[in-house]
């Protein structure tokens, strides 16, 4: 994240529908991710088990946003999302394209698929370790499109009518970018983004944008919607340390 941006709220946590994050309890969890929350079990079930008190009740909304040993919790960036599946489920890819194509759901699960086995990373620090994706290599939906050889960049639009995302066209061609279908080898449901997601492993989360509808090929690379609110365009996992695992496979 640039230096010179204030930090804005965590994007692969939003929210539900009537329960506002105040500031403080914005920055609590800006703090524990700080402190490595999800890589230390027991110190979270401690704080979690703190925050929600001796009742159900949680008064801060905080441990709804803590990302548990069970797995993730995720929530979109408006009010309410369409459902969408095999029968209503269509991904559009265009653009820059010799060939305009429309997939559903059923179609993208007859394509060779590719596993992936990564650690998911948020940008406020809290971390799933070697978390299963499995989906069709976005680079081979590409290829089936015919990219022309003005466009260098990809951009994606979600179904819930807000999200948007982009990758340079080098970027969306790694061998770890997948148009995912499942996750923990289970197909993907709709508080997980999906039935189809964007998954790019090597990127902080916030790039793998969910309940994914769209496919543009581009020439140039257009901020989605949280890098039009500070986040970076790039946003490779450890890029202050000079990581960058590109796959060899």
């Amino acid at each position: 994240m640039n230096s010179e941006h204030p930090p804005p709220p965590d994007p692969d946590e939003q929210s539900e529908p009537g329960r506002p994050i105040g500031r403080r309890v914005l920055l609590g969890t800006l703090g524990l991710g700080a402190l490595g929350v999800v890589g230390a079990p027991t110190l979270q079930r401690g704080l979690e088990s703190f925050l929600a008190g001796a009742s159900d009740k949680d008064p801060t909304g905080l441990t709804g946003l803590l990302p548990n040993g069970g797995g993730f919790r995720y929530y979109s960036v408006t009010s309410s999302v369409p459902r969408r599946n095999a029968d209503t489920y269509r991904l559009t890819v265009d653009g820059l394209v010799d060939r305009p194509t429309t997939y559903t759901l059923d179609e993208l699960r007859a394509l060779p698929q590719t596993r992936t086995v990564r650690d998911v990373q948020c940008v406020t620090g809290w971390r799933v370790p070697h978390t299963p994706f499995e989906g069709v290599r976005l680079s081979r939906i590409l290829d089936a499109a015919g990219v022309r050889p003005t466009a260098g960049a990809v951009r994606f639009t979600c179904f819930d009518g807000a999200y948007s995302e982009s990758l340079t066209l080098a970027q969306a061609r790694r061998a770890d970018v997948l148009v995912a279908l499942r996750m923990r080898d289970e197909d993907l449901g709709h508080a997980h983004g999906g039935p189809v997601r964007l998954y790019v492993a090597p990127m902080y989360f916030y790039k793998s944008a969910k309940w994914l509808s769209g496919i543009t090929v581009t020439e140039d690379v257009e901020p989605g919607y949280w890098e039009e609110r500070g986040y970076d365009v790039d946003a490779w996992v450890g890029r202050s340390n000079g990581r960058d695992d590109e796959p060899t496979s």
